[in-house]
């Protein structure tokens, strides 16, 4: 990710802010509290990508192609992701599209 942009809450649209304050979270715990949230807003959701700071791993593990927006959010949205869910203020971002739709 040298090359590409970092994440910033700019970056997503209408995101959805959850903080954790009960000790270290992991992306296992992240990801859970998140897929939660996101079947609140839809009866489908769809994890399309996602962003773990703690170790600078993202996916889809894709080639930048816009040096505006990471390239994996750049991915989930080309799909159509419509819910972002950001945990500790960036330390974990999941992008979901609504397959309902």
């Amino acid at each position: 990710m040298t090359d590409c942009k970092y994440i910033t809450s700019d970056m997503l649209n209408h995101p959805i802010k959850l903080r954790v304050d009960q000790g270290p979270l992991d992306f296992t715990s992240a990801r859970s509290l998140a897929d939660r949230k996101a079947k609140e807003l839809s009866s489908d959701p769809m994890l399309t990508a996602w962003f773990d700071r703690k170790s600078g791993k993202f996916s889809p593990d894709a080639i930048c192609c816009d040096r505006t927006k990471p390239s994996w959010l750049v991915y989930a949205e080309s799909l159509g992701a419509d819910i972002s869910v950001d945990v500790n203020d960036l330390d974990y971002v999941f992008v979901y599209k609504d397959a309902s739709k």
